[in-house]
């Protein structure tokens, strides 16, 4: 059964974990990607290591499924994110036309 102990430390690392991705997002360069795909990337990274800590701390095979799921889905969305910008990167360097290599 879940404590109230339990739910107060994944909320603290919730609400941790969404500072530092307000920070991130604050510090990410636009000249590097978009702002909606730093956005993406940072908010996915955050969710990895949010994972990475509730499954460290999980009691329950529950738990540890949940946050297998969750560190798959967010190692998913920030590969596709950075390579989504790789490629929006490669449509406006000079010499190449619409991103073709």
């Amino acid at each position: 059964m879940i404590e109230a102990n339990d739910i107060l430390v994944n909320l603290l690392i919730f609400v941790m974990a969404s500072f530092l991705g307000l920070e991130l997002i604050r510090n990410v360069s636009r000249l590097l990607h978009t702002p909606l795909m730093s956005l993406t990337n940072a908010i996915s990274s955050v969710s990895l290591v949010a994972a990475l800590l509730v499954m460290a701390h999980a009691e329950s095979s529950l738990v540890l499924w949940l946050g297998i799921i969750a560190l798959t889905c967010a190692t998913i969305n920030a590969i596709g994110g950075f390579m989504i910008t790789e490629r929006i990167l490669k449509m406006f360097r000079k010499g190449k036309k619409n991103g073709s290599s």
